[in-house]
């Protein structure tokens, strides 16, 4: 094949795949949906329609869209299946923004407060950075993976093929638990962010306007969740750059006169008592889950995947973003946080919502004028936005749940407007839950609530770790080059090796935390529900598998036995490959870098 053929294969044609499909193959395994089978323009419908707020949009779409670009020469049989029914209305602009901002809300606006408090200056650095090099080798996985595979569910669906249904059913699960639990908490903690300016409004009348809010973002789907995360991130990124501007600056002296920095601050915070780790070892345990929290939702741009319609071009350079986000937003930000407020702050402590905030704090102190509002109204919109993202993750990993057979078949339905209509009712309407929080006995009870999701996160990314380790022991099984790939882990299967078991010693360290609180217990009661506190979704997952396995009964398959070929969308060579990496190594110099640190 010579080279110009093969880079005229590597043209971004969309393959429709109007043809009648062809006989299926041995060692071919293609979904048989029937409603992939017929063809769904939706730019034929009114732009009502479209957008989701007409009477016909809500209506069952007849079938798939067919919108996801294809790389290479597909095999007949594959061109009309497993193409999901979602619509690709993403832009590119969108997932580069969920990727660098999506997941930047109240873990590291409030979060990082208490944070600071049980890890001091140093601790918080430390947990940061170390979840932050577990999750860069995560991200670079799911790259890889979504790329090739764009399948609806993303790496539920993945870890269903490459592991275990059984498996996937837990972690699947889990996950839309995660985020239904999350949402109520997020809506609350809008309603007291905005008690910052006053009490006057009941807590219940804030969390009914938040949550209509929501609802109303919600009905527009997949554009409605993209433009807002668009935005908001635009927004939490400026004020966070502004932050730590203002934050140097304080710290070299130059605040307001009169304020708590305007004279040399430095690194005193660092050696002053209580110090740079004021609970030593026990402190950094103690801060890992909440520097997860802080990261939940990273992983989002891997079911975002499937509703762009070209994951080659756009996946990349929104991957790559993660690690600029992880070092330039994260370690710098929090670097500015244990440099300017003490971990034994009162004002950590007294108060709830933005009240706590380090970020709020500073500007209080400084007494910089304006700034502490404007940060008050980011967190606000942060705390919107991750309930949003709430719904968008919960209710994709809820069809695909139901597409794979695990969830009640109601939850396939997809309507005209590219919304999994059901499983976003289902996700709203746990919502209501926040009301919990305005009875006298609200915090306990929503403690346990979110206790049901705290290792969630980490169980999901030890997950995708685990399918992508699988995906390259199948792929080298069955014959295939990693030259093939579209996109290349940058670790490769080691490391993702390394995200495991970083996540492994992670959920070591939060064990020991359970057992052995800061602080320390009174009574075996006290330390039954710390430990249940933070390790409850342990055996909420084991209580899944063994239904999965119990329901089912699968099995993990052999690395020869997985199925590499429904849904994949790069079906090139390692001689188209080799061309279209030559072809770009001819780049200048300063395009070749800007695709190494940016794009791919």
């Amino acid at each position: 094949m010579s080279q110009e053929g093969s880079l005229n294969q590597y043209n971004d044609v969309e393959k429709k795949g109007g043809q009648t499909a062809a006989g299926v193959g041995p060692g071919h395994h293609v979904s048989v949906d029937p409603a992939q089978d017929v063809y769904y323009d939706p730019s034929k419908e009114s732009l009502m329609t479209r957008l989701g707020l007409s009477v016909e949009s809500f209506k069952r779409a007849p079938g798939t869209t067919r919108g996801l670009v294809a790389h290479g020469d597909i095999p007949p049989e594959y061109l009309q299946h497993d193409n999901p029914l979602l619509q690709q209305k993403m832009k590119p602009r969108h997932l580069q923004m969920i990727a660098v901002g999506g997941s930047i809300g109240t873990g590291l606006f409030v979060g990082s407060g208490s944070a600071l408090g049980n890890g001091g200056p140093a601790g918080i650095l430390l947990a940061w950075i170390i979840m932050g090099i577990m999750l860069i080798n995560v991200t670079q996985a799911l790259g890889e993976m979504a790329i090739l595979y764009p399948v609806s569910g993303g790496f539920y669906t993945l870890a269903s093929r490459m592991i275990d249904p059984s498996f996937a059913f837990a972690m699947g699960w889990n996950y839309v638990l995660q985020w239904a639990v999350t949402l109520p908490l997020e809506i609350t903690v809008a309603g007291s962010t905005v008690q910052y300016w006053t009490d006057a409004v009941p807590l219940a009348a804030w969390i009914t306007i938040f949550f209509i809010i929501i609802i109303i973002a919600a009905a527009f789907g997949t554009l409605g969740y993209a433009e807002e995360e668009f935005w908001s991130s635009c927004l939490k990124l400026g004020v966070v750059i502004i932050y730590i501007i203002i934050g140097i600056v304080c710290i070299c002296g130059g605040g307001p006169a009169g304020g708590d920095f305007d004279t040399y601050q430095g690194a005193r915070l660092w050696h002053e008592a209580p110090g740079a780790f004021p609970n030593g070892f026990k402190g950094v345990c103690a801060v890992f889950v909440t520097a997860a929290f802080s990261f939940a939702g990273t992983e989002l741009v891997g079911l975002a995947a499937t509703e762009t319609p070209n994951p080659r071009k756009t996946m990349p350079s929104a991957v790559k973003n993660t690690f600029w986000r992880i070092t330039l937003i994260y370690v710098t930000s929090l670097t500015i946080v244990g440099l300017t407020i003490r971990s034994d702050d009162q004002d950590l402590y007294n108060g709830s919502g933005s009240d706590i905030s380090p970020f709020v704090i500073l500007m209080d102190r400084a007494r910089i004028r304006g700034m502490n509002h404007l940060i008050n109204i980011t967190i606000c919109i942060s705390v919107l936005s991750i309930g949003l993202s709430c719904v968008y993750a919960g209710s994709r990993t809820l069809t695909a749940l139901a597409e794979t057979g695990y969830a009640p078949r109601m939850f396939t339905y997809i309507d005209k407007s590219g919304r999994p209509l059901y499983s976003v009712l289902a996700l709203l309407i746990l919502g209501p839950l926040a009301y919990i929080n305005c009875a006298d006995v609200g915090g306990q009870v929503f403690d346990w609530l979110v206790a049901l999701s705290g290792l969630s996160t980490l169980i999901t990314w030890f997950s995708i770790c685990v399918t992508h380790i699988r995906f390259r022991k199948a792929w080298k099984v069955q014959g295939h080059s990693v030259e093939e790939l579209p996109f290349k882990a940058m670790g490769g299967e080691y490391g993702s090796w390394l995200g495991a078991t970083l996540i492994v010693i992670i959920l070591i360290a939060q064990f020991y935390i359970g057992l052995f609180p800061i602080g320390g217990v009174e009574s075996a009661g006290e330390r039954a529900q710390s430990f249940f506190l933070a390790y409850l979704a342990a055996p909420i997952m084991l209580g899944f598998y063994i239904f999965g396995y119990l329901w089912k009964r699968t099995t993990p398959r052999k690395a020869s036995q997985i199925d590499l070929d429904t849904g994949r969308k790069s079906w090139l060579t390692v001689e188209d490959m080799r061309a279209y990496r030559a072809e770009r190594a001819a780049a200048p110099l300063y395009v070749r870098i800007y695709r190494m640190l940016f794009s791919n």
